[in-house]
């Protein structure tokens, strides 16, 4: 076995899987894991909802990965900025990006730009203290509308619809829970194009929409279709079973009064966002099932009266410099985590997994088994890889400081780690979120 060095741009979990299978079964690789930002976790610190603790227990499990010698955290780090292609291909074996999925898949719709209309992407970084994005949030609207029949619109809703103060046990920032506390929405209304069968919500975080005895949950009869091939998921699928089920049960609970409400639409698609200066009107289309999972629209439109739209309809991915990229599905062209070139030619040494491979699916668990196929590939292809023309494993972080940048490491990320939790004892909270990038930077060297 020869000694290979590799670094992974982005510490999110698929990155962290990456390296951990690869230092596992490479005994002698050595891991640089690279991230724009000075803080590790991707998704799971900036992409998951605050009142959702129990997700972010996968983060012990991704802290024992990055507290082994074998693996090496550089953060606060940007690739195509601070370092280049040609960089890293001149002081690694092989290159491996995890970079994710950070920005909204477009609708494409009359009105989705007029104010008042949001991307999920951004609202979830506003709520979750993402150091690039602007610290306050507009929440005066009474009714809103939320996009998507999947888990993030199901976290926008529920953020949207609870109290500010049923929040705070979380760890939301200071300035995010300042906005909460001025929230307007009392009505807030997700929107699904297909029926109850195809939706993508998980069944506990549907099931927890209605903990907050602050919030009822409506589900609309109109919509609710079950054909055949929605029997058929429904008997074939566990997941989909307990949503149905779920569903149901709403639909047969009366509504306790509750100051907030979060409406469940089926079988409505948007097709206009209406207004003059902002978002006054939704209109939707009612859908009706066609025997295969998909819908057809039937003429028949709703307006809805509301002040603001959130677009919960999917994440995409953003071009990588110097890396092919195919802009519809909005993923790096690759065969089994091997990059491919515009002539469908293979990479040399340049791999891809997680989202920015095969697109913004699944939960977070599903990255592993994609990662483990991407260093399948890698070592497979090992024996032709030349080993980089720089052998010294701290030169790149030498090309670092004679750019100016300003990395972090590992040993400050546990510095800003403990200073977050210190934090939140102080107000009987687990943790408080550190937001500012400088902040963060400064935290972890105090």
């Amino acid at each position: 076995m020869r000694k290979i060095r590799v670094a992974v741009i982005g510490a999110g979990p698929a990155g962290i899987y990456a390296s951990d299978i690869l230092t596992s079964e490479y005994p002698d690789a050595r891991v640089d894991l690279f991230d724009r930002l000075p803080a590790p976790y991707g998704l799971v610190r900036y992409g998951v909802a605050p009142d959702h603790p129990r997700i972010k227990e996968i983060i012990k499990a991704l802290r024992r990965v990055l507290s082994r010698d074998e693996i090496r955290f550089i953060g606060n780090v940007h690739y195509g900025t601070d370092l280049s292609l040609a960089d890293l291909r001149s002081h690694y074996d092989a290159v491996i990006f995890s970079t994710g999925a950070r920005h909204d898949r477009p609708l494409d719709i009359p009105g989705i730009d007029l104010p008042g209309s949001h991307g999920a992407a951004d609202f979830v970084s506003w709520y979750d203290g993402h150091p690039d994005v602007p610290r306050d949030w507009p929440l005066q609207a009474r009714e809103v509308a939320v996009l998507g029949a999947g888990n993030v619109a199901l976290d926008i809703a529920r953020v949207l619809a609870k109290p500010a103060d049923e929040q705070l046990g979380t760890e939301i920032p200071g300035n995010v829970y300042a906005g909460l506390a001025l929230n307007q929405a009392t009505d807030v209304h997700v929107f699904a194009r297909r029926g109850p069968a195809q939706i993508k919500f998980s069944p506990m975080e549907f099931r927890e929409l209605s903990h907050s005895p602050s919030v009822d949950v409506i589900v609309h009869p109109e919509g609710f279709e079950i054909d055949e091939a929605s029997q058929k998921a429904i008997n074939s699928t566990k997941a989909t079973k307990l949503v149905v089920d779920t569903m149901m049960k709403y639909m047969d609970r009366e509504p306790t009064g509750a100051p907030h409400r979060i409406h469940i639409h089926l079988c409505q698609a948007p097709v206009a966002v209406l207004g003059t200066d902002r978002v006054e009107v939704l209109r939707t289309e009612r859908t009706e099932l066609i025997g295969d999972g998909t819908v057809r629209g039937t003429g028949e439109f709703t307006d809805w009266p509301v002040q603001a739209v959130y677009r919960a309809v999917g994440y995409m991915s953003s071009h990588l410099a110097d890396l092919p990229f195919d802009h519809h599905a909005g993923v790096i062209p690759n065969d089994a985590g091997r990059v491919l070139d515009a002539d469908w030619m293979v990479v040399d040494a340049t791999y891809v997994t997680g989202w920015i491979k095969r697109g913004p699916i699944g939960l977070i668990g599903h990255t592993k088994s994609d990662a483990a196929e991407t260093v399948s590939s890698l070592l497979a292809d090992l024996p032709a890889i030349a080993p980089p023309e720089v052998s010294d494993p701290d030169a790149i972080l030498e090309v670092l400081a004679g750019r100016g940048v300003d990395y972090t490491t590992w040993a400050e990320w546990e510095r800003l780690d403990a200073h977050e939790i210190a934090l939140g004892a102080e107000q009987g909270r687990e943790r408080v979120k550190v937001v500012p990038r400088e902040d963060m930077i400064a935290a972890g060297r105090a």
